[in-house]
């Protein structure tokens, strides 16, 4: 089998529209939460949101193509020209038949649709645009990356709600794995805040109803009333060992395992012992070849849900057993939101940083620990460890879990 290693990173995200900055961030405990400013929330119990601010997709992306493409797109494509200027690969450095694409949205163009609907009921159905249909497929994100790169291998977007970008970066892994390709750009992004969708998780009290923007995403804590909506989008460049030594490339760390399940319990709701996710982070230790004492870190899925996060600490503490109360673990969603579909590439980012750096990122805002959530959550200031094994937990609406298991690298 082949080895799988990291050699670029990209995030559009709240805290940061680089890797390096929403590291930066993340490191320094900064929130992206903030009141709703895509459109008027005045008729919405939401009042919080984590936005992109001041982002120029035209740094990678011609102005011409930002009309003809939803944001959920831009922000893949742009996340994935970061990775690839990171990685330092080159077209003279890449077959490019063997030069893959996994990046996927949960849910896609949402906001065209919104837009696009509405304008047939008011206007009717000549004066729908004629790239609806482009910009609204989830697919769009990893086909205009290919087209920018020139990667004519496996083009694949992964589906599976809020474990999209993990699943996405663990099947890429595999692919790498097998032989099958030499390189993968893989990750999430989402472009979801908008009336309908902040209306539809509210109906389904999935979304806090806090007020207050830093107490709005509280994972774990007693207070907590749900999550935050974010959009944005994490790409990781995997490369095969070989093929990335042969170039002299940069190397940010290993993934050595993946676990995926479905709890096939319920289509919102966890398990409520987790024994699903539980599954997930024991495959992925199983393949890594790990025990769970040699686990340095976990970011949890962490949302800041009541039924979530109780399941989640009771996955670690099953997959774990008595390490879990030794394992630092942190929801990194309390400064990013919850980016959905493209939560699990920028988690990925903040993992193969934490392997490289040696520094696990805080949950802020952890004021009261809820009884029920009684491991160690890392609370409000992040910690200078060696960190040389992190898990990535992504879990998803369908009962879908996704984990990915780093490494540090080191010759």
């Amino acid at each position: 089998m082949k080895r799988c290693v990291i050699t670029g990173m990209g995030a559009i995200t709240p805290i940061g529209n680089d890797a390096p900055t929403f590291w930066e961030n993340l490191k320094k405990g900064v929130c992206g939460i903030d009141y709703i400013k895509k459109f008027d929330a005045s008729d919405s119990r939401i009042k919080v949101d984590a936005e992109i601010k001041d982002f120029d997709p035209e740094k990678y992306v011609p102005r011409k193509e930002l009309k003809r493409n939803d944001m959920f797109a831009i922000y893949g494509v742009c996340a994935a020209c970061q990775a690839y200027e990171m990685s330092g690969l080159t077209p003279e450095t890449i077959d490019p038949y063997r030069f893959g694409v996994i990046v996927s949205s949960g849910i896609g163009g949402l906001c065209t649709m919104e837009e696009q609907i509405q304008k047939l009921m008011e206007k009717g159905p000549s004066k729908v645009s004629p790239l609806f249909v482009p910009m609204s497929i989830g697919n769009m994100a990893a086909g205009n990356i290919a087209i920018r790169m020139g990667a004519k291998g496996l083009c694949i977007s992964v589906v599976t709600a809020c474990a999209t970008g993990t699943n996405s970066i663990g099947e890429a892994f595999h692919q790498i794995k097998l032989g099958k390709l030499d390189a993968c750009l893989a990750g999430g992004t989402e472009n979801a805040i908008s009336r309908i969708a902040v209306a539809g998780f509210a109906n389904l009290t999935a979304l806090t109803t806090a007020e207050d923007p830093k107490r709005a995403c509280i994972p774990f804590d007693k207070d907590r009333k749900g999550f935050v909506i974010a959009d944005g989008a994490g790409v990781l460049m995997l490369e095969e060992l070989e093929h990335a030594k042969a170039r002299g490339a940069k190397i940010y760390g290993e993934i050595v395992g993946y676990g995926t399940t479905c709890d096939a319990y319920h289509i919102t709701a966890p398990t409520p012992d987790g024994e699903g996710a539980a599954r997930a982070m024991q495959l992925a230790m199983e393949e890594a070849g790990i025990t769970p004492d040699q686990v340095s870190y976990i970011n949890a899925h962490g949302t800041g849900t009541p039924a979530n996060d109780v399941a989640e600490t009771k996955a670690i503490k099953t997959a774990l057993g008595e390490a879990a109360y030794h394992v630092p673990i942190s929801s990194t969603k309390s400064m990013t939101g919850h980016l959905l579909g493209g939560a699990g590439g920028v988690e990925a980012v903040a993992c193969a940083y934490a392997v490289t750096e040696d520094f696990i990122p805080p949950t802020i805002g952890l004021e009261h620990p809820d009884e029920q959530c009684d491991l160690d959550y890392v609370p409000k200031v992040g910690r200078n460890v060696r960190v040389e094994y992190a898990l990535s937990n992504s879990l998803g609406f369908g009962g879908h879990n996704a984990v990915l298991c780093f490494k540090k690298w080191e010759e």
